[in-house]
């Protein structure tokens, strides 16, 4: 029994939660609560995926297809590219902790699935980050913007920022594996079978690793972005509106809810190495913030997308031109004996094409 507490508390990402199946039967009242929390966090990733899946294809749509390339579009692509395949795949985990954690994808799908999760959070992460200085830097260094914001050089910073990525999610694939325990198959990650001090050391490095790059970066980067040009603006009078401030502020709030909580119960989950008292409210707490951080993917073409007044008259403009195109089609073709009768119609809508 020891041993099995032990290969489940390795488990990052839920390995506590996990643990309510093997709790004693005078902790039933805790395992209720457990299922409560289990299926609230349920609730929030399948919210997640329903919100994040069209709100981050509409993004993609306008500005990968619709729309001209500019160093702005790029940046708003490449952060709906990636909340777009972090969402994608949301069915794989739904499903892993709706059959109360048992993984039966197999192994190499246990690894990618990690993987391409940790890959596109933190794109997302550093995407946010770099929109938050783009953004200083184009409003407050006109000159310096003129000179350097090229879509050459942002094709640069995108290719660094996916490698990044890459780097903090590539240990998933090594370290991520399956094993069977009573009729389940858990997907966690293995640091080390025998050694308990390289376990440990792993565990830590990684999970500070992604704090400092993956959220206190960011954070510190936006932050500092963003209190500058707010107070670039009312120095220097730079014309700005209400709703980018607003905006501005929503993006550094929904921050901070969403990743937060995601981090700081990771770090406190390495306590649970020496000391298992907090475990009932880790149980609690890990699915619940790793949900909270799952919703900033679907938040983030509302905040920086959708609400800008920018946007709304872009997209509406699009609209109307595919919606325009489209009833243009339906009044040009008809059945074929409509087509016989109106053969004057067809070849105005013919003579119209030409032009």
């Amino acid at each position: 029994m020891e041993d099995l507490e032990e290969i489940l508390f390795e488990e990052f990402e839920n390995y506590s939660y996990a643990m309510e199946y093997y709790l004693p039967e005078s902790e039933l009242e805790e395992k209720v609560h457990l299922g409560v929390v289990h299926w609230i966090s349920v609730g929030l990733y399948c919210l997640a995926f329903v919100l994040g899946i069209p709100g981050n294809a509409i993004v993609i749509w306008f500005t990968g297809f619709k729309w001209k390339k500019t160093v702005a579009t790029l940046w708003f692509l490449n952060l709906a590219i990636a909340d777009f395949i972090f969402v994608l795949f949301l069915p794989l985990y739904i499903s892993y902790v709706a059959m109360n954690f048992h993984w039966p994808f197999g192994i190499w799908l246990c690894k990618a699935n990690s993987f391409i999760a940790q890959l596109n959070m933190f794109a997302s992460v550093f995407f946010l980050t770099v929109i938050s200085l783009d953004r200083y830097v184009h409003l407050v260094h006109p000159a310096l913007s003129h000179r350097h914001r090229t879509l050459k050089n942002s094709l640069i910073v995108i290719i660094l920022v996916w490698f990044l990525a890459s780097l903090i999610g590539g240990p998933a694939l090594y370290f991520r594996d399956t094993v069977e325990l009573h009729n389940h198959t858990l997907c966690y990650n293995n640091f080390h079978e025998n050694d308990l001090d390289l376990r440990l050391m792993r565990h830590h490095a990684l999970t500070w690793m992604k704090f400092i790059i993956g959220y206190l970066f960011p954070l510190i980067t936006m932050s500092i972005c963003y209190s500058c040009l707010i107070f670039q603006v009312k120095k220097r009078s730079i014309l700005i509106s209400s709703k980018h401030f607003w905006t501005v502020l929503a993006v550094v709030i929904a921050f901070l809810i969403c990743w937060t909580p995601y981090h700081l119960f990771s770090i406190w989950e390495l306590m649970m190495h020496h000391n298992s008292y907090f475990s009932q409210m880790l149980q609690a707490g890990i699915p619940l913030s790793t949900g909270l951080a799952f919703l900033n993917s679907c938040l983030n073409p509302i905040l920086y997308v959708l609400i800008s007044k920018k946007f709304q008259v872009r997209f509406r403009a699009s609209v109307a031109e595919i919606l325009k195109y489209t009833l243009w089609e339906v009044s040009c073709s008809g059945t074929v004996s409509e087509q016989v009768r109106s053969s004057e119609t067809k070849n105005l809508c013919l003579m119209e094409t030409a032009q």
